[in-house]
């Protein structure tokens, strides 16, 4: 380990982000009552320009009136190449109650971006005498995003999570698809005259993840599109979960469930965890630094793997 220690995520549920537009208040009660735990309210790509404003007040408006319960509750800005995030931001803070917890920012490409939403907010925070400090979450969405990740992911002491924008970001590389998220028909290898596929994300997640686990950051995986195609969904989320990353989107009701299911860890995985650390308890008790569990080598990085199960558990469960 360096002698730079990793910083701690916020310790908070974040297996399923649930978006839904600012310019459908009605769903706005459905997104409160799902079990999804984080809710995000977009002011950006699913809102027509000529919706902006009456989208913008009717989160406003929700913010305080709406129970959200103990759900993160997220707002989705727009880009800080239109003409409209500064007045997401000044509206959404001068007007909303302080049950807002984040401000989602797209697109971002370096971390100057973080740094003019940051200074932004801090004085309106400031100005309008707000106790509740705003949290940011970004999306990785381009090829200068990527290419930055680590610089953005240290940013702001605001940041809390970090998320993979699948479609914009195959947009900015020139990837010939127009899937988002998934394995892509073709981005294939053969063998032995069979195709195999892979993941085309795998990479950019692997670097979002490492770059929010060095910044003590969540990685997030963003949406992904088919939302009639569930064992896609899910296949997508383990890969994700595999890799690290805590959470998934979700654009349809229907997706909530499956991210709540891939990202909590299983009985199974739970109880193995609390047993591989009880295994450890005792090799360290006979002077050792290693045992063997289930026919397999546990040794200390043993130990930090089964606690990283075991606090997620006991955060869910909580």
């Amino acid at each position: 380990m360096s002698f730079r220690l990793q910083p701690t995520p916020v310790a908070r549920p974040n297996r399923c982000q649930l978006f839904g537009p600012g310019s459908r208040p009605a769903i706005f009660e459905k997104m409160a009552a799902s079990a999804a735990d984080v809710i995000n309210l977009d002011l950006e790509d699913s809102v027509a320009p000529s919706d902006k404003d009456s989208a913008r007040q009717n989160i406003i408006d929700a913010i305080g009136a709406v129970d959200w319960g103990k759900k993160t509750l997220s707002v989705r800005i727009n880009g800080l190449d239109t003409p409209y995030w500064y007045k997401d931001v000044v509206d959404l803070l001068e007007n909303a109650s302080e049950r807002l917890d984040q401000i989602m920012i797209p697109k971002v490409g370096c971390a100057a971006d973080i740094y003019a939403v940051d200074a932004l907010v801090s004085a309106i925070e400031t100005a309008k005498g707000r106790t509740k400090r705003i949290a940011f979450e970004v999306i990785i969405e381009s090829a200068a995003g990527i290419a930055h990740v680590e610089d953005i992911a240290a940013a702001s002491p605001r940041l809390e999570a970090m998320s993979l924008g699948a479609a914009d970001f195959a947009a900015s590389m020139g990837m010939q698809t127009t899937g988002i998220g998934g394995t892509q028909e073709n981005y294939y290898m053969l063998q032995d005259g069979q195709k195999h596929w892979s993941d085309p994300w795998h990479w950019a997640q692997a670097a979002i993840v490492a770059a929010c686990r060095t910044h003590g950051v969540l990685p997030v995986d963003g949406p992904f599109g088919d939302f009639s195609d569930d064992e896609g969904f899910r296949a997508q989320s383990r890969r994700s979960a595999t890799l690290g990353m805590v959470g998934k989107w979700a654009i349809h009701p229907k997706q909530v469930a499956i991210a709540n299911e891939v990202f909590t860890p299983s009985e199974d995985a739970v109880a193995e965890a609390r047993e591989i650390l009880a295994a450890m308890e005792q090799a360290k008790a006979n002077g050792e630094g290693a045992t063997v569990y289930k026919g397999r080598l546990v040794d200390i990085a043993s130990i930090k793997q089964a606690e990283v199960i075991v606090r997620q558990s006991e955060m869910f469960d909580a």
